[in-house]
């Protein structure tokens, strides 16, 4: 899968701020040819900036940024002949065809006739579009459209493939398809970069950046990611935050260390520790008729991230440690 050539991917100390607000801070990160990665975080966390820089179409206040071993400022021309781009934002002519949206896209990369056919049919048939190829892209529906969004990004053959939240519109069979497409690519060695903000998106790659408030908080496969969290995770359903904040007080001061790491955040409570299972009979027998509800499992993803960032990951609201 990876390689011990350069990096597809090499962007180092990226900054950008909007007036006061900086949406990046220093984020620096290494894609090998070969690797799916996924930068996961919630909305705001500056996915999108990241992604606008690193496909050229916004320059960083500071840091430097290479694709495929070009410089992204001074060769930006030969570089985004390397990218192959899917924003969230429609690209496809709607009065055209699918296929003649594809013929439009090889001719801008001065592919021959012949070879935009021989592509098109592949991608066409990777994506499950064939039968479409001859509707005007206003007659699909979104699923359908975001599809050939990604067959044009794939045509030209890039190096390294970008793409803004990939899913938005895809039914769960077509995202099925494109994680298996996707696979087959890096397969192939081409890089690959995905902005999501889903868990099992991010889950089906060889490594997710974490992205919080403009700064890379975490970085690794996603095993790598959940072990981290310290044991498994008990979450506590209560009434409210006010009494979710009361009974983690409670817990930390009825068992201390041996309720392992324990927070609240919204109106749960959440505890992590070794040997979870056999912790939860003494919770239940020490604040009887507290819990809404009690479930435990091993970490995941988003257990990751408010480990790492102290808070949720949709509402973002701070976990209290």
């Amino acid at each position: 899968m990876v390689g011990e050539a350069a990096p597809a991917v090499e962007a180092e100390g990226l900054t950008l701020s909007y007036g006061e607000r900086k949406a990046l801070d220093g984020v620096s990160l290494r894609v090998p040819r070969g690797e799916i990665f996924a930068l996961l975080g919630p909305n705001g966390g500056g996915k999108t900036t990241l992604f606008r820089i690193l496909s050229t179409s916004l320059p960083p206040d500071s840091g430097s940024l290479r694709i495929d071993g070009l410089d992204a400022a001074r060769e930006r021309r030969e570089v985004r002949r390397r990218l192959g781009v899917v924003f969230q934002a429609p690209s496809l002519d709607r009065k055209l065809s699918v296929l003649e949206n594809l013929s439009c896209q090889g001719r801008l990369y001065g592919l021959s006739g012949r070879e935009i056919a021989s592509r098109s049919r592949e991608l066409l048939e990777a994506l499950r579009l064939s039968d479409r190829a001859s509707d005007l892209v206003e007659t699909l529906s979104g699923g359908l459209a975001r599809r050939a969004e990604i067959a044009k990004a794939l045509l030209h053959r890039p190096p390294v493939l970008l793409l803004d939240e990939p899913s938005t519109g895809l039914d769960p069979g077509a995202r099925k398809d494109l994680r298996e497409l996707l696979a087959r690519l890096s397969g192939e060695g081409t890089a690959v970069l995905l902005t999501t903000h889903l868990f099992e998106e991010a889950e089906a790659a060889d490594r997710i950046g974490l992205l919080d408030h403009g700064r890379l908080v975490g970085l690794g496969t996603p095993a790598e990611l959940k072990s981290a969290v310290g044991g498994d995770v008990i979450a506590v359903a209560t009434s409210g935050p006010e009494e979710a904040a009361a009974l983690a007080r409670e817990v930390r001061e009825r068992f201390g260390a041996d309720a392992g790491k324990v927070g609240s955040v919204d109106a749960s409570v959440r505890l992590e520790r070794k040997e979870a299972h056999a912790f939860v009979p003494r919770l239940v027998e020490a604040f009887p008729g507290r819990f809404r509800s009690l479930t435990i499992g091993e970490p995941t993803l988003e257990d990751a991230f408010v480990d790492l960032t102290g808070h949720g990951f949709r509402e973002r609201e701070e976990i209290h440690w």
